[in-house]
């Protein structure tokens, strides 16, 4: 029996599972505080000046509450906090902690050496290209025909 083809957007769900589990098991062997996958690609969406919730939540792609309780959950293990935003005194900005800023520097470091042990695994020529298709601008998806 012939295996089915795989299509892309499976592939990158692999692939982004692959860096996820890798990431969160060495930042649990050095001992930082325990995040869910959401959680982890909350941070990875955070301006530095700080977001909100619902800018949050579209970044992410899921619901405002999905990501008031990821972000409830990261301000509870201390790594985030909410501030006044000063351009509207009705909406809160979410922004890292020192602690969290300490945790996205090491989150970096780990995902870079991820990366690197990519390229062993598969070729840096690869993983250049793999990184160039992906930053390169595709547009807006195609209109149903």
């Amino acid at each position: 029996m012939k295996p089915t083809r795989r299509h892309l957007p499976q592939l990158l769900g692999d692939a982004r599972r692959w860096f996820e589990e890798g990431l969160l098991t060495a930042m649990e062997a050095a001992g930082a505080t325990p995040v869910s996958p959401t959680q982890t690609q909350l941070f990875a969406v955070l301006d530095e000046e700080g977001t909100t919730v619902s800018e949050l939540a579209r970044r992410m792609g899921v619901t405002r509450q999905t990501a008031h309780q990821a972000v409830h959950g990261l301000v509870a293990a201390g790594l985030l906090e909410q501030a006044p935003d000063p351009a509207s005194a009705r909406r809160r900005l979410i922004r890292r902690t020192p602690e969290g800023q300490r945790a996205h520097r090491q989150a970096g470091a780990v995902l870079d050496r991820l990366e690197d042990e990519l390229a062993a695994r598969i070729g840096r020529d690869a993983v250049n290209a793999l990184r160039a298709a992906l930053e390169a601008p595709w547009g807006r998806p195609p209109a149903p025909e």
